[in-house]
């Protein structure tokens, strides 16, 4: 039982690491060859979003929104991965097996 209690603290000390690392980290996503580009956190805080004027077309607005989506959910991936790369050993690769108090 001892030994399942130092695993235990083990774990969570790693996860709280993880988060850490996870919560100082930046990634961008980005569309339309880099006229979109938005930053999220390995948290998944968006933090900001950065329009190129070549991109505004007031004839073209859908375009326009359409980037943003997609350098928005290329950013929510990046953040994913990370998050699964941090969190991945941290956890023993529990996946997505929720535990009580972490």
């Amino acid at each position: 039982m001892q030994q399942i209690m130092k695993q235990a603290q083990k774990m969570q000390q790693q996860v709280a690491q993880a988060q850490a690392e996870l919560a100082e980290a930046e990634l961008t996503g980005t569309a339309g060859g880099g006229l979109v580009s938005v930053v999220v956190t390995g948290l998944g805080e968006f933090k900001s979003v950065k329009i190129d004027p070549k991109a505004v077309d007031a004839d073209d607005v859908e375009t326009l929104e359409d980037l943003v989506l997609a350098a928005i959910h290329n950013a929510a991936e990046a953040q994913r991965e990370l998050t699964e790369q941090k969190m991945g050993p941290a956890t023993g690769g529990l996946g997505g097996l929720t535990l009580p108090g972490f």
